[in-house]
């Protein structure tokens, strides 16, 4: 069916998955399959009350991590109403029956993530970061084979009958069985996605932000160019169209090797596919399948439309930022009713998608329009910022007692009592603390004549300040206890770094390894010297953690380094992981690698295995620590708990303090993690391992009275 272009307009929008949409299978004319990070599978069909839309009919449970891949099983007398394969994080492939939207066969023997799932003549042919493509028939594996040195991301048959794969390792290799015929090689970064092009070749999507079309003999015949990130996905039509999604939100659309549209997102567009008709389906980071389609007759209502406007609007508003500030934390006009305290004071305000600065006047007591803001007022540039909040003071505050070292932010216009009292709250520090805290506070703002107001009360119990040689003033309470130990809530975290002597010791190291002839080809080159100096000041400038990126080369370079360095020589590299899990884009990135190839878990591996090095069971450890201030590493925390903790027990049994301390940090955050997931088995294992920590503890004291 030929299709001359028009521009596709938005059709309907799907909605029930709850977290990202990672893959999309077109059932024919049956309706649409997607697979979600959610750990669901759904089948869409159309909605009989309005053939635009498609509802959600069956939802396929049973992975125990995100769902990637997905093949349609055309319907035949086994599934009267087709099947669905997936393959999943969790190294499975289920083959589900829609009938029923039972799984009635589950093929297990990948090591790793599965990445790409094909019907291959009545057999099923999958890919995983495992390096190896497996061929299963009737629930059993008959062939399996590494197919690829790095981890492979997708697999597609051929009309010919053979096999495409694509690779981390830049290449593609084209398989008649177990044999490559022949390796495609032009990307110059991970190949991520494949598709047939009709009558023409193979498409082949990659990191590196181009989409190529070779002729099955490796010739390339066309490359596209045009997305600005990562490109996941590729899909073509017989019309001659080919659609592309990508890390930039945008799926585009491509005749004739031009782009003619791009689709804009709210998010990641994981995954593309053309439907028969000719429209497009695109799957999205905020959870949304969205379809396109060029037909008039079946564009969105009005009402859908604007929604799906105003989605992207917020969230294009979510990501600006003002002078350091996110737009959306600034205030609105009606900021503007409240009068200035001093002549000339500057306040800066949202007024639609941009930030605008006013200035008080005294005289006629009215705010003054200055502009719009582009680089903020000249203070606030000067100024910290912690969690998206500028404030005067960002302060590293090493309480002692084997706690790490945590930010707490202050202005100088704050009380540093109500300061003191709900940083302590928020941080579930004992209130005991509270004199040190405001000592800290007035010494480094050089506040020294501080004078407390009596009238202040704490804003949590209704008490007022404690200032030691003052009276107290009644507050018709009695005072309540405070504990040493009371209940833990937030995730504690290593988070100081002496970044100089990281790249000196690196440095030092990269220096030893050029003298060395048969090491020298693991050295650093100069341009990747000034890439990890770029990582450090990107870590350094916390300010701008909401705003600044890491790459995936950046990543790779740092991955690169743990596997080919000598053990002994790692220690540094891993601290740098271990600051880059708290930057926000950072540990995005890292998260992408580790569900690709679980490097984090062969570094554990690597730096365990005795005789272990003190350095890299220390950093490795403050690493994994490190984790748990993201939310978005709790799968993976949990699915390895067994194998962290056993890797890292023997650290309770060094004499290394720094080392039990790393040890009984992680202990304590993991009993944090599984009594808010309520996972009781892992709960009675963290028992255990706090118990062994008392038993040491008490051993080293009985020990010391000896003495």
């Amino acid at each position: 069916m030929e299709i001359d272009f028009k521009q596709y307009q938005l059709r309907c929008q799907l909605r029930g998955h709850e977290d990202d949409v990672r893959g999309i299978c077109v059932c024919g004319n049956e309706g649409i399959a997607t697979s979600s990070r959610d750990r669901t599978v759904r089948f869409w069909s159309l909605d009989s009350s309005d053939k635009r839309k498609y509802v959600s009919s069956k939802i396929l449970l049973g992975h125990s991590s995100f769902v990637g891949p997905l093949a349609w099983i055309s319907p035949d007398e086994e599934f009267p109403e087709g099947g669905i394969v997936s393959g999943g994080m969790d190294t499975m492939v289920f083959i589900w029956d829609l009938r029923t939207g039972e799984k009635v066969q589950s093929l297990k023997g990948h090591q790793l993530q599965v990445t790409g799932v094909v019907l291959n003549d009545g057999d099923i042919v999958s890919s995983s970061a495992d390096c190896t493509l497996k061929r299963w028939r009737k629930g059993q594996p008959v062939e399996s084979w590494e197919a690829h040195k790095l981890a492979i991301q997708a697999v597609i048959k051929l009309p010919s009958g053979e096999l495409v794969s694509g690779s981390t390792d830049t290449t593609l290799k084209l398989w008649r069985g177990k044999t490559c015929l022949h390796t495609f090689t032009g990307h110059t970064d991970t190949v991520r996605g494949l598709a047939v092009m009709h009558g023409l070749g193979i498409l082949s999507a990659s990191h590196d932000g181009s989409i190529m079309l070779w002729a099955q003999s490796g010739e390339v015949l066309m490359v596209m160019v045009g997305h600005t990130s990562i490109v996941y996905s590729v899909d073509s039509h017989v019309s001659g169209l080919i659609v592309s999604g990508s890390e930039d939100r945008f799926a585009k659309i491509w005749k004739d090797g031009v782009c003619m549209q791009s689709l804009e997102h709210p998010g990641c567009v994981w995954d593309a596919k053309f439907l028969e008709n000719g429209d497009i389906a695109t799957a999205c980071s905020d959870g949304v399948i969205r379809i396109w389609t060029v037909d008039q007759g079946n564009v969105a209502d009005p009402v859908e439309i604007e929604a799906y406007f105003s989605e992207l609007s917020e969230y294009k508003l979510s990501r600006k930022n003002v002078g350091g500030l996110k737009l959306v934390d600034l205030p609105g006009l009606e900021a503007l009713q409240i009068p200035g305290t001093s002549d000339g004071k500057t306040k800066i305000v949202r007024e639609g998608d941009n930030g605008v600065a006013y200035s008080w006047n005294m005289r006629e007591q009215k705010w003054d329009k200055i502009g719009e803001v582009v680089d903020g007022p000249d203070d606030s540039m000067n100024r910290s910022v912690l969690d998206g909040v500028q404030y005067d003071y960002v302060f590293d505050v090493d309480i002692g007692d084997g706690e790490p070292i945590r930010k707490l932010p202050y202005n100088r216009s704050d009380n540093p009592y109500d300061t003191a009292d709900k940083w302590l709250l928020k941080e579930n520090l004992p209130l005991s603390y509270r004199q040190q805290i405001v000592e800290f506070i007035l010494q480094n703002t050089g506040q020294k004549d501080f004078n407390i107001d009596p009238t202040f009360q704490d804003p949590y119990t209704g008490a007022n300040a404690y200032v030691p040689g003052q009276p107290s003033y009644s507050s018709g309470m009695s005072a309540k206890p405070t504990f040493k130990h009371i209940p833990k809530r937030g995730m504690l975290v290593f988070d100081a770094a002496q970044f100089d002597g990281i790249l000196k010791k690196i440095s030092e190291f990269n220096s030893t390894l050029l003298a060395d002839l048969d090491k020298k080809d693991s050295s650093l080159t100069e341009p990747e010297i000034s890439r990890l100096c770029a990582i450090v000041k990107i870590l350094e400038d916390t300010s701008h953690y909401h705003s600044s990126t890491f790459s995936d080369v950046d990543m790779a370079l740092l991955l690169k380094l743990l596997k080919s360095w000598p053990l002994p020589m790692i220690f540094p590299v891993i601290d740098i992981l271990r600051m880059i899990v708290l930057h926000p884009d950072g540990a995005a990135v890292l998260l992408r690698h580790v569900e690709v190839n679980d490097v984090i878990m062969e570094m554990i591996t690597k730096v365990t295995t005795e005789p272990a090095v003190p350095a890299n069971l220390l950093t490795s450890i403050r690493a994994v620590t490190n984790f748990f201030k993201n939310p978005s590493y709790y799968g993976w925390l949990q699915k390895h708990r067994s194998d962290i903790l056993d890797a890292f027990s023997s650290c309770l049994a060094s004499p290394n303090k720094n080392l039990q301390l790393a040890y009984s940090t992680l202990i304590l955050n993991y009993a944090v993690l599984l009594i808010e997931k309520r996972d009781e088995e892992g709960q009675s294992h963290v028992l255990s391992a706090a118990l062994e920590i008392a038993e040491q503890e008490n051993l080293e004291v009985d020990a010391n009275s000896e003495l």
